[in-house]
């Protein structure tokens, strides 16, 4: 759970979830803190079986390997894959593919990459299971501002709040309290880096209901306190992206 500012740039491998959240109710009219952004999606075998199987192509399976923890891509790399984006844009026929080749061709020869996710976090589920965990994330990101109990959340999965434990652990590799946690803290990195909000409010608008609990929480998570996040990001925000 990261905070994202303008010319970010990731790419994601196959069945990782995200989600990037910009909410304008927190923002002025005609804010300059909207968000958009150019989004290409491809198969990793989209030009055939045996074309990464080239010699040629030997950086692009570990790419793809890579993408599965996500690769944020930095500096000049960036900069280059900007460009080629902007051209992707407006390219026809074979020039789409063309641009896409040299896009990850760039990221995959590039040492300004890192990746985002630590190894061992891999998500395996079927497909069918979609549509129960967006519910799910839903459920949880219109109401984690309030109390949400382990029956609330199983009723939302139609499963027994026992039987819910063990599949949102076994699906998202963490338990439902701490995944709560992380929500919070996260919307509450959100609100000290973009509002002028003070802490205790955040505090509450994110959920907690004790600043101490908040406090703690937030450390454990981010490895700083409220206000020094602040600060960080209030100064941070006024350098060159």
């Amino acid at each position: 759970m990261h905070h994202f500012k303008a010319g970010d740039m990731i790419l994601l491998g196959s069945n990782l979830p995200h989600l990037w959240r910009n909410e304008e109710k927190y923002f002025k009219k005609n804010s300059r803190l909207s968000a958009e952004a150019i989004v290409v999606h491809f198969m990793p075998d989209c030009l055939g079986e045996y074309f990464l199987k080239l010699p040629e192509n030997k950086a692009l399976p570990k790419l793809f390997e890579r993408a599965q923890q996500a690769v944020r891509i930095k500096n000049n790399t960036r900069s280059k894959i900007i460009e080629l984006l902007e051209k992707l844009l407006t390219a026809k026929g074979s020039e789409r593919i063309i641009l896409l080749l040299q896009i990850l061709n760039s990221i995959a020869i590039s040492k300004e990459t890192k990746t985002v996710c630590s190894k061992g976090l891999q998500f395996h589920y079927p497909t069918s299971d979609s549509d129960r965990l967006n519910h799910i994330y839903q459920y949880i990101l219109n109401n984690f501002s309030r109390e949400i109990t382990l029956a609330q959340i199983a009723n939302v999965a139609h499963i027994s709040p026992h039987s819910f434990c063990r599949y949102f652990k076994s699906r998202i590799k963490k338990t439902f309290s701490a995944f709560l946690l992380e929500v919070r803290v996260g919307h509450a990195c959100k609100l000290l880096a973009e509002t002028n909000k003070s802490v205790a409010e955040i505090c509450f608008e994110s959920g907690f209901n004790t600043f101490s609990n908040f406090n703690r929480h937030f450390k454990a998570i981010t490895g700083t306190t409220p206000l020094l996040h602040r600060y960080h990001y209030q100064h941070i925000s006024t350098l060159p992206v």
